[in-house]
């Protein structure tokens, strides 16, 4: 029976936080940013194992984060860049998992993924299709600048998607993908696929999903977080 496991890259220093430790360990409403999605896929029985891959040398682990988790397993494997990071823990877990499983690929950096939105990417990818990722059409307009930040363009926005994750592709595919173009540094899975001549399905995801980059972002993520738990126990409070 084909498996879905979960793929967690976290082996970047996030530069851009400006902060002590690298982000995926920063505390968002009471616990590491990273534990908060390991819970999400903890919680779920369609999930069998989460791999969280970090960088051999990251000193800011501590098995502590992983208490009462019982399919979560982390690997020392991370390399140098997000795709030689998945890369590298597919290969680790070859032999964990079947060619044909799922393996849902999600960033660290994004606290705010929930059970449904799992759940509406799993149910949107038939059995016959490669695989998809949750996305945003996109709402604003764009605009390309020049060298001296001044606008040199503005960019249709019809049919514009923004990427989020998780992003689900079959263990075999998505490993050869990477290791054809991992030269070519594809900034997601889904553009390895796309390198490859296949089409990733776009499935809605959410705002709350938003990957945590710059400092400003936690305050962002973490209202988003409350307001939508707020909203849910209003709901249970009613039934």
């Amino acid at each position: 029976m084909t498996q879905y496991h979960v793929l967690i890259p976290s082996a970047g220093n996030g530069s851009r936080m400006q902060s002590a430790s690298p982000k995926q360990y920063l505390p968002l409403n009471g616990k590491p940013i990273l534990r908060h999605a390991i819970d999400i896929f903890e919680a779920m029985p369609i999930v069998s194992r989460i791999f969280i891959v970090v960088a051999p040398e990251d000193a800011y682990w501590s098995d502590a984060l992983l208490q009462g988790c019982h399919k979560t397993q982390v690997l020392f494997c991370g390399g140098d860049s997000r795709a030689a990071t998945v890369y590298q823990g597919l290969q680790a877990i070859s032999s964990q998992v079947d060619s044909q499983d799922w393996i849902l690929v999600h960033d660290a950096a994004r606290p705010g993924i929930d059970e449904k939105m799992v759940q509406r990417l799993i149910d949107a990818i038939g059995p016959t299709e490669m695989g998809g990722l949750l996305a945003l059409p996109l709402a604003d307009t764009l605009k390309r600048a020049d060298d001296l930040a001044q606008v040199a363009a503005t960019i249709p926005r019809d049919a514009l998607w923004q990427a989020q994750t998780p992003q689900m592709f079959r263990a075999e595919m998505l490993q050869q993908a990477l290791a054809h173009h991992l030269d070519r540094q594809p900034t997601d899975e889904a553009q390895a696929m796309e390198w490859m001549g296949h089409a990733p399905k776009l499935v809605l995801g959410d705002l709350k999903n938003l990957k945590i980059t710059y400092p400003h972002d936690l305050t962002v993520v973490s209202a988003l977080m409350q307001a939508a738990q707020s909203e849910q126990d209003a709901k249970n409070d009613s039934l």
